[in-house]
């Protein structure tokens, strides 16, 4: 985090990422004495509505943040050429006019605003490869969206959505989708034993994600160690708290789910209790960063053998099979929501961005193959055996899988295991 006494005297001349919060109410002006070297601007936790003309000057900017400011439209950043990933969440913007972003974005966050449309212009963004727009108005997508054959990752979920149009299940690439909490989404509504949040004695704290907090605790009511998960609110990135924890309660029992016990009496607090995954168990990788966009992302020294991605590959392929028998779309199928021990057995986790759907709609299960070919690949690349028949069938299933015609692409239990 930097000052504004910094910017002033000069102190940050230099500087490749500025951070700024001060409650600023309008863009201070020495940042444009920063624009040879500023590429990673942060101006999120202030008060601003607007920007100055003159922000195509920032000829170098290549990531901007302004969450959580009071813009009411998203500014124009015509002429920065090398800007790729833009973040206006919670903020109260309802407008969004034709031709204000570059075609260089690749990464557009517009979480929790108030959006009812976007601009038909959006379908310029050939690059476009994440798109935010959770928590807003929208009642429909512009049809030039369809012309973004990049897309890979698309959150919808929380807007007024009647439909989910044919084109966007047909994209080439789209492999992590979130829909929920729409007028078109499939309702499911399931009922689970309570839990009252006093007879829990919660312990430390386990992790962190998008939707909440998750803590070690024991149960009275269940007499055993237990996992249980405290959502930050109503509403989160991929969607409401209300449609994850259906999600998670409709699934039913799988070895390679993590089991839901209850959930918290009442609603002052909205918590799932869940079965105890005990600390032998690690993420399989880690979220992406700015490079990687839509790929995970693992520490130096990750390999794996042909053995441990064959046993990791059949366990999520048949709790996939599992989710989508009962017309559930997990929506964050990646290493980093995956937890594996020594002895390879695997959960999948986090159901922040689970979509229901009707059954007979097989083209949502094939998008979520698409991103099973991308966990495959990311565990490939990190082989150093590259040959052998393990390896060769699950090269030709990742091929398979990321196949751009989508209806070519195999069901979750057509997949030979």
């Amino acid at each position: 985090m930097h000052t504004l006494a910094q910017l002033r005297s000069g102190e940050l001349k230099g500087i490749k990422r500025l951070t700024l919060s001060e409650n600023l109410t309008t863009f201070p002006e020495e940042i444009f004495e920063l624009a040879d070297t500023l590429e990673i601007l942060d101006l999120s936790n202030n008060l601003l509505s607007s920007l100055p003309e003159e922000i195509s000057r920032l000829t170098n900017l290549k990531i901007a943040f302004f969450s959580n400011n009071r813009f009411t439209t998203v500014p124009s950043f015509k002429g920065c050429e090398h800007l790729y990933m833009v973040g206006f969440k919670s903020n109260q913007i309802e407008t969004f006019d034709e031709e204000v972003l570059p075609d260089s974005i690749s990464w557009l966050i517009l979480t929790d605003n108030r959006l009812k449309s976007l601009p038909r212009s959006i379908g310029n963004l050939s690059k476009l490869q994440k798109c935010a727009l959770a928590g807003n108005r929208l009642e429909k997508l512009p049809e030039e969206m369809a012309a973004c054959r990049n897309l890979e990752l698309l959150r919808l979920s929380a807007n007024n959505l009647k439909a989910i149009p044919s084109w966007l299940r047909g994209l080439p690439k789209l492999s992590w989708l979130a829909f929920s909490g729409n007028p078109c989404s499939a309702k499911a509504q399931f009922t689970l034993q309570e839990t009252v949040y006093e007879s829990l004695q919660v312990k430390e704290k386990l992790g962190s994600g998008a939707s909440g907090d998750i803590y070690k605790a024991y149960s009275e009511s269940h007499e055993e160690e237990v996992a249980l998960k405290l959502f930050k609110g109503a509403i989160t990135s991929d969607g409401y708290a209300h449609d994850e924890m259906n999600a998670c309660m409709s699934v039913g029992e799988h070895p390679n789910l993590i089991k839901v016990l209850s959930k918290l009496q009442g609603s002052e607090r909205l918590g799932l209790v869940l079965e105890y995954i005990p600390n032998v168990y690690r993420n399989l990788g880690l979220p992406p960063d700015f490079e990687t966009c839509t790929r995970d992302t693992f520490t130096e020294e990750t390999s794996f053998t042909p053995e441990t991605i064959y046993k990791v590959a059949k366990a999520i392929a048949s709790a996939s099979a599992h989710l989508h028998a009962h017309g559930l779309m997990h929506g964050d199928l990646y290493a980093h929501n995956i937890l594996i021990n020594d002895e390879d057995h695997c959960y999948l986790g986090d159901f922040g961005a689970a979509s229901f759907y009707e059954l007979h709609q097989k083209e949502f299960e094939r998008i979520e193959v698409r991103a099973f070919g991308c966990l495959l690949e990311d565990m490939l690349s990190l082989c150093p055996i590259k040959e052998g028949t393990i390896y060769e069938k699950l090269e030709e299933l990742r091929g398979k899988c990321m196949n751009e015609a989508v209806e070519e692409r195999p069901l979750f239990r057509e997949m030979g295991f």
